[in-house]
């Protein structure tokens, strides 16, 4: 029996608590209500990952790439203007497609519970904005939970080191390395507990709300694919396109290391294979090896487009209707704070509770999201190893090192290498 327990996947897990979460909620609405104690519990142990994982993985972004940013800077400045556009472009469609199909309408979510945190609202304007940036001290910020004043903290203690001299940067950025592995391990952790929040969050959401939260969600997974899938043909395409990357080779190179992001959800399982190849198309080696981790850091389109449509999401099913400059200063948040999250599955739920947390909007949501996360995450990790790919390519052609078509010889050697 233990060795069937052991062998049956967290993906499984959280199925199936998704599954009995719904006939409890369906068969035992009143009674129900009692398991939002242990969604609650969940919550609070993904907001306590929330300050160290953000500050260890910007810090790590921006400060280990000091020395290629001197050597390469031209090369730095280009990528990550792209990378920012791109993503931009990304925030933008996701935006446009939730609030066109407004998948939350409808969606009631259920009420905190009694004695649990609460969030104060307060009136967003511009002098607010720019006055909230700045933290008083890092310490307050973190103890609030306070994402966006620890974002701002982190740049400039990034960029601060980077200016430092060899030894004290180098032991600094070791620790930092240190923190974001062991919150790596913390949110995997963690996220052993997510069958026992997630069964419990639903069962107390369909017991609050009925059977038809389902629908919502199930407009939320069809959302985020109609929107990834106009990010791909309406921006990758033309920029593949522009760039005279040979669209059907480059999808033929790297489709087993799509396929293994698509699987497993994890962008550093393809990444190893995936740079192979690409040096087999044709891209330069010292292009590929900065480009591509720079890009995991900064270019995360397909993460952003879902924290956009799941950010919204949460605020419709909240009634909550934001205004056009709250969703524009959310998306910039959401941003800024997504840099560096790649690396482990479903990390991108971290980072969207503390937009939530941020704009007063309630993290009940997140717990129904983490529960078809996984169908989610297979697109939107497969659309960011495809984005930082053709990244790679686009730089190598704007830096004039990459060929006009790909030598026929290289190619089956990268695949079998």
């Amino acid at each position: 029996m233990w060795q069937f327990i052991r062998r049956v996947s967290l993906t499984q897990w959280i199925l199936f608590s998704m599954v009995a979460g719904v006939a409890i909620g369906s068969a035992f609405p009143t009674e129900s209500q009692h398991l939002k104690i242990v969604s609650t519990v969940f919550l609070k142990m993904i907001k306590c990952i929330l300050v160290p994982l953000v500050f260890g993985t910007l810090v790590v972004g921006i400060a280990a790439h000091s020395d290629d940013l001197k050597a390469v800077g031209r090369l730095a400045l280009k990528s990550i203007f792209y990378f920012e556009v791109v993503t931009t472009l990304a925030l933008v469609i996701g935006l446009v497609a939730v609030n066109l199909t407004r998948p939350g309408d409808g969606l009631t979510l259920p009420p905190p519970s009694a004695g649990g945190d609460k969030i104060t609202a307060t009136k967003i304007t511009l002098s607010s904005i720019f006055d909230h940036i700045v933290p008083k001290s890092f310490f307050e910020a973190a103890a609030a939970n306070d994402v966006l004043q620890v974002v701002f903290f982190a740049i400039m203690f990034a960029v601060a080191l980077a200016q430092t001299p060899k030894g004290p940067r180098e032991t600094m950025l070791g620790f930092c390395e240190a923190l974001t592995e062991v919150m790596f391990k913390f949110t995997g952790l963690v996220m052993k507990f997510a069958p026992l929040g997630i069964g419990a969050a639903m069962a107390a959401t369909v017991g609050h709300s009925g059977l038809g939260v389902l629908v919502n969600l199930g407009k939320l997974i069809l959302t985020l694919y109609a929107a990834l899938t106009v990010f791909c043909v309406c921006v990758l395409w033309p920029v593949a396109i522009w760039a005279r990357v040979p669209v059907k080779k480059f999808l033929a190179t790297l489709r087993e290391p799509i396929l293994l992001a698509f699987s497993t959800t994890s962008s550093d399982a393809a990444m190893p294979d995936a740079m192979k190849r690409l040096i087999g198309l044709g891209v330069p080696k010292r292009i590929v090896s900065f480009v591509m981790p720079l890009g995991y850091s900064f270019n995360l389109d397909g993460s952003t487009l879902h924290l956009a449509v799941a950010s919204i999401f949460i605020a419709q099913a909240a009634h909550k209707e934001l205004s056009v400059g709250t969703q524009v200063l959310m998306m910039l948040t959401l941003m800024l704070t997504s840099k560096g999250m790649a690396g482990i599955p479903r990390a991108s739920q971290v980072i969207l509770a503390g937009a939530l947390v941020t704009f007063d909007l309630p993290l009940e949501g997140v717990a129904l999201i983490i529960g078809v996360d996984e169908l989610m995450d297979m697109a939107r990790t497969t659309v960011n190893l495809i984005g930082n790919c053709l990244a790679t390519a686009v730089m190598a052609r704007w830096e004039g090192q990459f060929p006009p078509a790909p030598a026929a010889a290289t190619i089956p050697a990268a695949e079998t290498s």
